[in-house]
This record gives C-alpha cells, sequence and structure tokens, in this order.
C-alpha cells in the first residue's frame, strides 16, 4: 500500500505530537523534526506555558517558505500569540494578539 504525501505527513505529524494531547502546557516539553519532499517541519512543544512551533517548505523550485509561532498564557483565560512568516524573498509577516478564551 502507498501512502499519499500529505497522508504520510499527517501520520507523522499527528504521532510527533500525540503526548501533548494528555499533557498541560506547562507540564511538558518536546522536540521532534518531520521531513518530506515538500520541506522541513518542527514542533517545538510547549514548556512553563508557552508553546511555539516552527515549519519551512521549500517549493519545487527551490524557494522556501518559513513559518514561526508561540502562544502563552498571560492570565488564565487569557493568551497572547504570535506569528511570523518568511517568504521567498526574504520578506515577512508578523501577527499578534491576544484572545480571552472563556470555558
Amino acid at each position: 500500500m502507498k501512502l499519499s504525501k500529505s497522508l504520510a505527513l499527517r501520520l507523522a505529524l499527528a504521532a510527533l505530537f500525540s503526548v501533548a494531547i494528555a499533557s498541560e502546557a506547562a507540564a511538558w516539553t518536546r522536540s521532534g523534526t518531520v521531513t518530506t519532499p515538500r520541506g522541513t517541519y518542527t514542533g517545538s512543544g510547549c514548556a512553563a506555558g508557552v508553546c511555539a512551533r516552527t515549519a519551512s517548505v521549500t517549493r519545487p523550485h527551490g524557494n522556501s517558505v518559513s513559518r514561526s509561532g508561540s502562544v502563552a498564557r498571560t492570565s488564565y483565560p487569557s493568551y497572547m500569540y504570535s506569528r511570523t512568516t518568511t517568504g521567498s524573498y526574504g520578506r515577512s509577516v508578523t501577527r499578534s494578539g491576544s484572545v480571552v478564551v472563556y470555558p
């Protein structure tokens, strides 16, 4: 049975982050890398209430796009987030803000 690239990536990422599902953000730190023909995805996990993730994808013509981001709990139920995406020619876009989550 041959897996599609998309399915293989999803399975790899699911395995990478499966430990995180049962753990609170402040309670664990994990890291791992999945490399596919389209790029490298790095999961950086969580520590001390801050979760971070990075990923980069190389396009067929050789240019790459990368994204990194984080979420931090400021005080329950408030969180701050930031994400930076850098394109093929070095231009970047940063988005950040805060959210309040009510149970």
